[in-house]
């Protein structure tokens, strides 16, 4: 990998000519058509990969096994690395969309330049936040959208009437309509209809019917109710396991982050050592 298109990736703009000169060394340029499946989920992560040019995208299959797209990386981006680090398999799936040029890390040599350049463990780890987070955001408009899908899969005829009627009684449109049906049964049977009204006063059949209507209209828009807060209880359960996973998730970010501060300050003599006598 040329020293140029080193720099152009952020991690590894500020290394100095030395580093970069043997971080280009321990590179290996591999290039892919699009289409290419890199690697897929429970793969060994054995390597990390720069992006010279091309796209790669980053998905996950879920629940229903269909594909999620967690990132579209590009030029000068990395990915692979949380396999190297923590030496579990891949995570997720990367597929090259775009003919593409790679610059392959493999483990030993990322870790060896990691000893000797810890500043880099940083970027790599704020790079991972922000992953994080954008998966984070991801994962929430994902649930909201479940539970509603979820929701009306199981809706019965009996469901989408409950929820029609509730939201018609709750509604101006009802207040308006009832008030003119009032009108218009108390006008025919008071002035239109004054010799042979069907429901004179004090209208009893007007009232007889608004008694049956406030019977059945009641328990209709308690099941609508229950539905809804059944969706709701469904919604807070996901959110539950979504905000757990990021816990967990960041706290494993933490314990990285200590490991590689432990391993700094343990050797930081030596890089003084080193400094000095260069």
């Amino acid at each position: 990998m040329k020293l140029e298109a080193l720099r152009s990736v952020p991690l590894f703009r500020n290394l100095d000519d030395n580093a970069a000169f043997e971080l280009c060394n321990l590179l290996t340029v591999r290039e892919e058509p699009g289409g290419t499946h890199l690697f897929y989920r429970g793969d060994p992560g054995d390597a990390m990969y720069l992006i010279e040019t091309g796209r790669v995208r980053i998905s996950v299959k879920d629940a229903d096994g269909h594909d999620a797209t967690l990132a579209e990386l590009r030029d000068g981006e990395f990915f692979g690395e949380m396999a190297i680090l923590d030496e579990q398999p891949r995570s997720a799936d990367a597929t090259i969309t775009a003919n593409t040029r790679l610059a392959v890390l493999s483990r030993d040599n990322f870790r060896a330049f990691l000893h000797k350049n810890p500043d880099i463990a940083l970027g790599i780890l704020a790079a991972m936040i922000h992953r994080l987070r954008r998966t984070d955001e991801l994962l929430r408009h994902r649930v909201s959208r479940n539970v509603n899908e979820e929701a009306a899969a199981h809706l019965t005829f009996a469901d989408r009437a409950a929820d029609m009627i509730a939201e018609f009684g709750g509604s101006w449109k009802f207040i308006i309509t009832s008030l003119a049906f009032f009108v218009i049964w108390i006008v025919m049977n008071t002035f239109l209809l004054t010799r042979k009204p069907f429901d004179a006063f004090p209208f009893i059949l007007l009232n007889l019917a608004l008694n049956m209507i406030t019977a059945l209209q009641a328990p209709i828009i308690m099941m609508s109710q229950n539905r809804q807060g059944q969706k709701d209880r469904l919604r807070a359960d996901l959110d539950y396991r979504v905000n757990l996973k990021n816990e967990l998730l960041l706290s494993e970010v933490l314990q990285r982050l200590s490991a590689i501060e432990a391993t700094f300050h343990a050797k930081a003599p030596e890089y003084i050592e080193s400094a000095k006598t260069d």
